[in-house]
């Protein structure tokens, strides 16, 4: 009963269109920004900041930026890893090529550069669809992953081929280097994060938004209603592959801290981020977060989770149930429920509204 909407008039169709109409999720949403930014780092758990939650954040952005391409326009890509490779790369020249600029800002341009490298590979996207698209996407994840290994001049000419993250501040605070602190990292993050998804959700339930779901739902009589294909879908590309941009900076520089970002960003991650699209729901912003939160803690818990409470379980045992527990699920909500977590998390806030009589 604490759930009903009763009494809470909208008088407006922007009120009544708002993203979150009921004071109820406002209200839950609230708590969930004062945990976040409060409540975990009080805890000051290194463990779970850097094994858990900056993880969970980093494929969190990754699967907002493919679902706004899968599951709102219909454009599948199994190019995410190599985009997400291509803002790592560009924020590692940025940072290189004008050491003053705060490291943040360059985290953020290196959206843009993998946004123009994602419309340069979305250009197919007018003339093939489906299985061809996915293919084409496909090789830009083999092209780029091939420029990242041979291209020295893209790691700044290493002789070890990784990408070595220099020490920059904030306020006074380091943010990326070896003195950076888990704590400091997990806020940038989390702030990244927040100011994205606010974006993505206004883009999402605006004029653009519903111009992708037309075009995700009938091309051609989108196309026949006045949208013009190419310029929609090449912008799905362009936003879609900032945020996979983003998150590829915010992986290497705010969680890696260095590597070999062909390791990071290979064909692998890519299936990695389209699963979490598939099991936390197709055309969900929450459906994002939900499959990025599961698959990225599946293994923590399995490691450690299980042995805590007194079930040995091997490393390599781990992984394999891991493997195991993914593809069941893919399986599960391909046939039982198409739209994921998303779509249970729906279900049961109808039903919370009505209960005691639910449906």
């Amino acid at each position: 009963m604490f759930y009903r909407e009763a009494g809470q008039f909208k008088t407006s169709y922007a009120a009544d269109m708002a993203v979150f109409p009921i004071r109820q999720d406002r209200i839950g949403i609230a708590i969930i920004l004062a945990l976040a930014y409060l409540g975990i780092p009080a805890l000051q758990n290194e463990f779970l900041l850097t094994s858990v939650m900056i993880p969970m954040l980093v494929f969190s952005l990754a699967a907002i930026g493919l679902n706004l391409l899968t599951g709102y326009t219909g454009l599948l890509s199994l190019g995410t890893g190599a985009f997400m490779g291509v803002g790592a790369y560009a924020c590692y020249k940025l940072t290189t090529l004008f050491p003053g600029v705060n490291i943040i800002v360059w985290i953020v341009a290196s959206g843009f550069v993998s946004a123009f490298v994602g419309v340069l590979f979305g250009l197919p996207s007018l003339r093939i669809k489906g299985f061809y698209l996915a293919v084409a996407t496909l090789a830009a994840q083999f092209f780029l992953q091939w420029c990242f290994v041979r291209i020295p001049w893209l790691y700044n000419y290493n002789a070890s081929g990784a990408i070595e993250v220099p020490q920059r501040t904030l306020f006074g605070l380091p943010v990326t280097g070896a003195n950076a602190t888990p704590e400091t990292r997990y806020l940038v993050l989390l702030t990244l994060v927040v100011v994205l998804t606010w974006f993505a959700s206004n883009i999402v339930h605006g004029r653009v938004g519903r111009a992708w779901m037309a075009v995700r739902d009938m091309d051609i009589a989108a196309e026949l209603m006045g949208i013009r294909l190419l310029p929609t879908k090449l912008l799905a590309f362009a936003v879609s592959s900032f945020y996979c941009g983003v998150a590829g900076a915010a992986m290497m520089f705010l969680w890696y801290g260095g590597g070999e970002a062909n390791d990071a960003f290979n064909i692998n991650q890519s299936f990695t981020i389209l699963f979490m699209v598939i099991i936390g729901g197709l055309g969900s912003l929450i459906g994002s977060f939900f499959g990025a939160a599961f698959i990225s803690m599946l293994p923590t818990i399995l490691k450690f989770g299980l042995p805590a409470i007194g079930i040995p379980l091997s490393g390599a045992t781990a992984e394999h149930l891991t493997f195991l527990t993914v593809g069941v699920l893919i399986i599960f909500f391909l046939i039982v429920e198409p739209h994921g977590l998303a779509r249970l998390w729906q279900i049961a806030k109808q039903k919370l509204r009505l209960w005691p009589f639910p449906y």
